[in-house]
């Protein structure tokens, strides 16, 4: 865990450094920080739109061809917007004080990375799990692609849905044997 916190601090120090280098247009503004800007706030409003239980503004800037790569490799890739947005209306309910606190974003290129603590309580019943009333609470990194239109063209978080599990008491399945 060490490791990763001093991983992510030296990822964030160099692209942040790498972001101050921007060309300046004939007209004298930069359109490098401008677009950083835009995609930044972007990537913002997606994930604060998860502390008004929104799924509708999570994905509201998203290109039809997005892809949504979970976290840390654990799931399968998903591309249908609408099955997302009812997942995600089901966390809302499961996890009715689901939020992020303290985001700070750094862009670089097509690339935002939004540093946020996230925390919630597991109150109802989701995808078939019982409620163990238990909460969690970690620091997580959420990596955005934008296309050259300004949209959102996938998503991908760095934190292990290990750590969730094991905070909220879920028991976890064995590891599947290799054949």
């Amino acid at each position: 865990m060490k490791k990763l916190i001093i991983g992510i601090a030296s990822a964030s120090c160099l692209l942040m450094a790498c972001n101050n280098k921007s060309s300046t247009t004939a007209t004298g503004t930069d359109s490098t920080t401008s677009n950083s800007n835009k995609i930044k706030q972007i990537a913002l409003n997606s994930d604060l739109a998860f502390n008004n239980k929104d799924a509708e503004a999570v994905y509201k800037d998203c290109s039809s061809d997005f892809v949504d790569y979970g976290t840390a490799g654990e799931s399968k890739p998903m591309k249908n917007i609408d099955s997302m947005k009812t997942n995600l209306k089901q966390l809302f309910v499961a996890f009715p004080d689901f939020k992020v606190e303290n985001l700070h974003a750094i862009a670089q290129g097509d690339t935002v990375m939004v540093l946020g603590d996230w925390s919630g309580t597991f109150k109802s019943e989701y995808m078939k799990i019982k409620p163990t009333g238990k909460s969690f609470k970690l620091t997580d990194v959420d990596v955005y692609t934008f296309n050259k239109d300004g949209k959102i063209n996938s998503h991908k978080s760095i934190q292990s849905e290990t750590k969730i599990l094991y905070q909220l008491g879920i028991p976890m399945p064995p590891p599947k044997k290799n054949k």
